[in-house]
């Protein structure tokens, strides 16, 4: 006998924990799939904060243009337009529900500057301490609805399909919900590359599930790297020092002590200007200088240094690029429909185009909470009859029990996607990624080759320039694993 629900989620991270609650709100049952319990998802460790358009002096009209310029000619410009003008709320939205952004003397939210923003317009709880703070204040609410069942340390093993629209998912266990609709929420990917800011289990698993069950993938290429990424220090690699901090006033410097770069351009230049220097002088870090900045704006990453021995009000901090945010994932409409109906992504997991081919800095916690109540609206708004939550027969539930997503990737496959699919690719060693075991590394490649250009996060070099010609077209794999271009304008 299947589990009922209203609405499915697969993820409790920020997108998750949203979903459901938005759901629950009106009135809808539903279950939330957590692989690990309640405020221990990747989101609960976002340093970043939510983007938005709250100053007098900004704009959504602003907010939309600062994206488009970020994103190098991929942006979808509705995808853009809808989160620019739907951010505030949910900052909003999320004040009522509890969670206390940081504020100035006057009791005005304190609004944050990062890389690619022309104003400051991000918001943030606890200095650094964004998703810790939203996480955890969601998780509670989550917990204590009636309407919401939470199913702690399960892991969906498959979705099902039934009169061609999803109809629920199989837990690893061989628990069966039956769902009017399934919202994946499961985030990225970059976990897949060796030298990562994220947990071990970012590694696309609800991309796969949404792909076997016949979704399209798209921009699997467009790999975010996080310029300032502890290195060489045991307990802490890939440690995120936030952008914030650089916001504020933080400097960057090479082995000679000089400044190289501007510190506040888009994340891909900021980047690829590292790694440039890395590469001249021999060393595996540059220097981050935030000795000027009050430790008690940061605490969580002042404590995290210290706690290894470093003192950022002392010494300069190690830092050097590392894989931190998949632009890419299942392709959605604005309304976070998948292109097999009945099944939602919202989140890392999800492309709706919005980040095109460099994400501008915050827009992520922004996107989880806009598309996540545009996701839930969408989903019960369609008619009953066509949410009809059938059981899988015997047959299929018996196929689907025995089906199960890939493990994580080893440390050669990680190793090989960092070295071949990094900051700089060649076709050679893309083609080289064709043979991987792990069917998402072998995607990533056969995005990264279709585009035979250079644009934000998406570096060919043998292929150094961009092409005007793929401006506003994106790599789709289609359920058959081939690949094909859209145009989204």
């Amino acid at each position: 006998m299947a589990r009922r629900a209203d609405v499915a989620v697969v993820g409790a991270g920020a997108a998750g924990l949203y979903a459901a609650l938005c759901a629950a709100r009106e009135q809808a049952t539903v279950a939330l799939v957590s692989a690990t319990p309640l405020a221990q998802t990747a989101s609960y460790w976002a340093q970043g904060g939510l983007a938005a358009a709250l100053a007098a002096a900004d704009s959504a009209e602003r907010h939309c243009r600062d994206t488009e310029l970020a994103g190098r000619g991929l942006v979808r410009r509705s995808a853009a337009q809808v989160l620019a003008r739907e951010a505030p709320q949910c900052v909003h939205d999320l004040q009522d529900l509890g969670v206390r952004f940081d504020a100035d003397r006057f009791g005005r939210l304190a609004l944050g500057l990062e890389g690619g923003h022309s104003v400051r317009r991000v918001v943030h709880a606890g200095g650094s301490a964004t998703g810790r703070r939203v996480v955890r204040q969601l998780s509670a609410l989550a917990a204590a609805d009636a309407r919401i069942t939470v199913l702690e340390r399960q892991r969906a093993g498959a979705l099902w399909r039934a009169d061609g629209r999803c109809g629920g998912l199989v837990c690893e266990d061989g628990e069966v919900i039956a769902a009017g609709a399934v919202v994946i929420a499961t985030g990225g990917a970059a976990a897949l590359w060796a030298r990562t800011t994220n947990p071990p289990g970012s590694q696309g698993i609800g991309l796969l599930l949404a792909h076997a069950a016949g979704a399209r993938l798209a921009d699997l290429e467009l790999l975010q790297f996080h310029p300032t990424a502890v290195i060489g220090v045991r307990g802490r690699e890939g440690f995120l020092v936030t952008e914030a901090i650089r916001g504020e006033g933080a400097t960057l410097h090479d082995s000679n002590g000089e400044r190289f770069v501007d510190e506040l351009l888009p994340r891909d230049e900021v980047s690829r200007a590292i790694q440039a220097r890395l590469e001249q002088s021999g060393q595996r870090s540059v220097g981050l200088d935030m000795r000027m900045i009050d430790p008690a704006r940061f605490p969580n990453v002042v404590a995290s240094l210290r706690e290894v021995g470093l003192d950022p009000a002392r010494e300069l901090i190690p830092v050097a690029p590392a894989a931190h945010y998949m632009m890419g994932g299942i392709l959605t409409d604005l309304n976070a429909r998948s292109t097999l109906a009945g099944l939602y992504a919202v989140g890392e997991s999800s492309c709706t185009g919005l980040h095109g081919a460099n994400r501008l800095a915050s827009n992520s916690l922004s996107e989880c909470f806009v598309f996540a109540r545009r996701a839930v609206a969408d989903a019960l708004a369609e008619p009953a009859s066509a949410r009809a939550r059938a059981d899988p027969s015997e047959q299929e539930l018996a196929r689907l029990r025995s089906s199960s997503p890939p493990g994580p990737a080893d440390r050669q496959t990680r190793e090989a996607l960092w070295r071949q699919a990094g900051i700089e690719r060649t076709r050679e060693g893309l083609e080289e990624l064709l043979r991987a075991a792990h069917p998402l590394v072998r995607m990533i490649a056969s995005c990264a080759l279709a585009r035979t250009e250079s644009r934000g996060a998406h570096q060919r070099r043998d292929h150094p320039e961009l092409d005007p010609s793929l401006d506003h077209r994106h790599v789709v794999v289609e359920p058959d694993g081939e690949t094909s271009w859209q145009t989204w304008m």
